[in-house]
């Protein structure tokens, strides 16, 4: 039986990248040995290996472990803390978004489409309340749109729905791809954006609590204007220790909280027990969203911002426990690939445009699964 000489660097490397050590040593017995060159692995063991650690497989004959980047900046709340090697979870999710948004480019591109004119349109220094109001005219939203949906769950597929229309591709999942046993961490990131004229890509970690989503899509909304990619935390809602992250989180609270509606409105509840709830009913915004932008117009303390925000990431961890990712999986593939994405693909499918093992690999979905869900979308089955 064949043995794989693996480097110890690289093995090591492999280990730590996947985050999960301990649970590996279980499954791999001799992993000990590997590492101390005292045995070898066969090529079925190193397979093996490679999937459990989302590790390709090429990397293992590699004399010293490669330097893998995001192509994109990564902007952490606490930058204190020292940088992280990208998981392969955050890495696989932007390349393939990548993917698709260069497919999607190109066929715009060749259907004769125009640039969208809002992307790179703002500069750093432009009012928070111009951009927002330049924003919501652009998704064709009013000031007060919120305010006419019947909850915050409501004014939030309403945003997604806009956010689509306005030729923007956008992805919210929990998972890689549609592999359930890897979930994306949250607090490695929120969410990111890729900028293009053509195709501008959101992608909104599906695994975040849905309160704290509306404001990582607000945040991702700003830098499409702003024109600069990125990938962040958000950590408590707060933007990193950076000019572009401390503007468009700016801008995202008074997009989502208008400060003139929020000032006329504090007087008559900052004395309530339940003052934040009351401006999430308000303005139909998450509670945290709400609090934020209280913190944010010096109407409350950090202090208090911290105590509340501590305590609901804990529903939402309750929450998100229960399982966030269920339901019809027709409907939810409308989110983890896009809808608007996945209706130019199956389009272009049918007309020949796009092979269709291209088309399959773009969307994750293969064979009957694909045609079923293409059914379902186009013939509105899955809302």
């Amino acid at each position: 039986m064949t043995r794989i000489s693996v480097s110890e660097p690289v093995l090591r490397w492999a280990l730590e990248r996947s985050c999960q050590r301990a649970n590996l040593e279980g499954k791999f017995p001799k992993l000990p040995e590997w590492l101390s060159g005292s045995g070898k692995p066969t090529l079925h063991q190193l397979e093996d290996l490679a999937k459990a650690t989302s590790t390709p497989l090429g990397y293992f004959f590699l004399s010293e472990p490669p330097e893998e980047r995001l192509s994109i900046p990564h902007f952490r709340t606490l930058a204190s803390e020292r940088p992280r090697q990208p998981s392969p979870d955050l890495l696989e999710t932007v390349q393939v978004m990548e993917r698709r948004q260069a497919w999607m480019r190109e066929y715009l591109i060749e259907q004769g489409h125009k640039p969208l004119g809002f992307v790179r349109s703002a500069q750093l220094t432009i009012e928070p309340e111009q951009l927002a109001d330049e924003m919501r005219r652009t998704l064709g939203l009013a000031k007060g749109w919120a305010a006419d949906q019947p909850r915050w769950t409501d004014a939030l597929r309403h945003l997604q729905s806009k956010i689509e229309e306005a030729g923007i591709l956008l992805a919210v999942s929990g998972i890689v791809g549609n592999n359930t046993h890897r979930k994306l961490d949250p607090a490695e990131f929120r969410g990111f954006v890729l900028v293009d004229e053509y195709a501008p890509l959101v992608f909104v970690n599906g695994a975040d609590g849905k309160a704290a989503q509306m404001f990582t899509l607000a945040h991702e909304l700003v830098h499409i204007w702003f024109g600069s990619s990125a990938v962040f935390d958000l950590r408590e809602l707060q933007p990193a220790d950076n000019e572009t992250e401390r503007a468009c989180n700016r801008v995202a609270a008074e997009f989502l909280v208008p400060s003139s509606q929020l000032y006329d409105f504090w007087p008559n509840i900052r004395q309530e027990p339940e003052r934040f709830q009351a401006i999430a009913r308000h303005f139909k915004v998450s509670e945290p969203v709400a609090t934020r932008r209280a913190l944010d117009l010096g109407l409350i303390t950090k202090d208090e911002f911290r105590d509340f925000y501590r305590d609901y990431q804990e529903k939402e961890r309750r929450a998100t426990a229960q399982g966030q990712e269920g339901g019809n999986f027709y409907a939810t593939q409308n989110l983890r690939i896009g809808r608007r994405f996945a209706e130019v693909v199956i389009r272009a499918a049918r007309e020949g445009k796009l092979l269709y093992q291209d088309a399959y690999q773009l969307t994750g979905l293969y064979g009957k699964t694909f045609e079923q869900y293409a059914h379902s979308l186009i013939n509105g089955g899955a809302t």
